[in-house]
């Protein structure tokens, strides 16, 4: 029966060690996001675990971990800030719904436009923003209440843990992989940190103490209830739409970028396939849940999910696992997730980030051509001072623009005289808004003979523009008295051509069908 939950390379065992392990990496994240847009810690934890559950459910990548994220929570603090928590949830309702329209409508298989050097920027852009979140983990509260970086033994102590972390998630494997080396990890840090005095080291609880007003850190704590549903309490109307559709889209789009881009990151590791519009669809119920039932809402997470596949998590039984196993901490076993050291979870992620970050992408530099190597550090910089979807956005657009500079260059043709004493021009390359002007400078129209022949075997005519251009072309000829003649062009050129397409010579057994890039033909 776990077959269903589980895929085709899932394994029972590998799933809920690996699920377990995923849960008690996910507690510090989601607390740390909800305080990021300004909600309560319990809005972070319900949303990791309605997110990790549903998505594992019904998403369309098994392993792949959902939760409260850093790139939504950053989106959500100006609405939460101006108009209360209530808004921020009926804006998560809003986005969970266009990402479903998303899936249903199949837009999902547009991730497949990025280019892979904006996917590498991706990755190593994340992995230095997951790096720098840990660092926060050094700074403690001074006396007058400001973030102090750690110094002396509380230093030493902490940098010693993360090292003995790093270190038995390394070292054990090459002795057995009966158990996730970072599960192991975690539970030998914590009970060294326990048993042993001298190691004074900040735990989980430690950390939301300092998080809280000073007036609410002597009652803090993980424990909470079972979620509950409530409409968001807002006024439905169109003022309530126009405050939270700006938010709602952003969301929606950010959520999407990061989840699609975290599943094709998975795929080239598992050497699997997800289904990115059943992805989108998941999200989208994940969310719309979160909004009714108390959840900030969130995305997938790469460094949960890099946890997961590393632990050896492959179906759809570890996400759901470590969900469930996140909900039983909250509802029962709240003090033990609170004495966790935090040394013992940023060893965790600090070996995430060293697994995650492409090393291999400095060899390929030295490989590739400059405009791809300008793209990857431009992506990677921009996922580091602003956010994922702005970074992701930027580069598809400046690899959109190096390939039509690049291939503005690539029309080219051949000239000869035929037996009738024609002149025909074979073209190369294709005509688009980009090789316009290269494409014009082509012709001699003053002194070519009176037929004049435009042989498109060897190039296309991929938009509008090609075709304007072509139109004016023949405009020109005819000015001067001249016949164009133009061989090998789909049908849907000829139907889009104006004052050219009476010189078409058609060929049912030769010319080519192509679609071309442009509304007309759409109605």
């Amino acid at each position: 029966m776990f077959n269903n939950f589980n895929g085709a390379q899932g394994n029972i065992k590998n799933d809920v060690l690996s699920g377990i392990t995923v849960a008690l990496a996910l507690v510090p994240e989601a607390v740390a996001f909800a305080f990021v847009a300004g909600v309560e810690p319990m809005v972070g934890l319900y949303a990791a675990f309605m997110m990790g559950l549903i998505t594992s459910a019904i998403g369309g990548r098994p392993g792949m971990i959902s939760g409260a994220t850093g790139a939504m929570a950053v989106v959500m603090v100006a609405l939460v800030m101006n108009n209360g928590v209530q808004y921020l949830f009926a804006a998560v309702v809003l986005a969970g719904i266009i990402q479903m329209l998303f899936g249903i409508f199949k837009l999902g298989k547009f991730i497949r436009l990025v280019p892979y050097p904006v996917m590498l920027g991706f990755v190593n852009g994340l992995a230095i923003v997951i790096f720098l979140a840990q660092l926060g983990q050094f700074k403690v509260l001074g006396s007058g209440g400001e973030w102090e970086w750690m110094s002396g033994s509380a230093l030493y102590i902490m940098a010693g843990l993360i090292g003995l972390t790093m270190a038995i998630i390394y070292i054990l494997p090459k002795f057995t992989k009966a158990v996730p080396a970072s599960l192991v990890a975690i539970v030998t840090v914590t009970l060294l940190v326990t048993f042993v005095d001298a190691l004074d080291a900040r735990t989980v609880i430690d950390y939301v103490r300092d998080m809280l007003p000073q007036d609410q850190r002597a009652t803090a704590s993980l424990a909470g209830e079972l979620p509950s549903f409530s409409i968001p309490m807002v006024p439905f109307n169109l003022e309530t739409l126009y405050i939270i559709l700006p938010t709602s889209i952003i969301l929606a789009l950010v959520g999407l970028i990061e989840s699609l881009l975290t599943l094709t990151l998975i795929d080239e590791m598992t050497d699997t396939r997800g289904k990115g519009n059943k992805e989108c669809v998941g999200q989208g119920v994940a969310n719309t849940v979160n909004g009714f039932f108390g959840g900030m809402g969130g995305c997938a997470m790469i460094g949960q999910s890099m946890i997961n596949i590393n632990s050896g998590g492959r179906g759809r039984l570890s996400g759901i696992t470590a969900a469930l196993v996140l909900l039983g901490f909250i509802l029962f076993a709240a003090p033990l997730i609170e004495m966790i050291p935090l040394a013992a979870l940023v060893g965790v992620m600090f070996v995430v980030v060293i697994g995650t970050f492409e090393w291999a992408s400095f060899r390929i530099i030295r490989g590739v051509n400059k405009e791809d190597a300008f793209v990857l550090f431009l992506v990677t910089g921009i996922t580091v001072i602003a956010d994922l979807a702005v970074a992701v956005v930027v580069g598809v657009i400046v690899s959109a623009l190096v390939f039509a500079w690049k291939h503005a260059t690539h029309m080219i043709a051949r000239s000869h005289m035929d037996k009738d004493g024609w002149k025909v021009y074979e073209l190369e390359g294709p005509l688009f808004f980009g090789s316009i002007t290269h494409f014009k400078d082509i012709f001699d129209i003053q002194n070519d003979p009176d037929d004049v022949v435009i042989d498109f075997n060897e190039s296309r005519i991929w938009d509008s523009s090609g075709i304007d251009a072509l139109d004016n072309l023949a405009d020109k000829y005819q000015a001067n008295g001249k016949t164009l003649h133009i061989r090998h062009i789909s049908p849907e050129c000829r139907t889009l051509l104006r004052k050219a397409n009476r010189y078409v010579e058609i060929n049912v057994n030769e010319d080519p069908r192509y679609k071309v890039a442009t509304d007309k033909l759409g109605g």
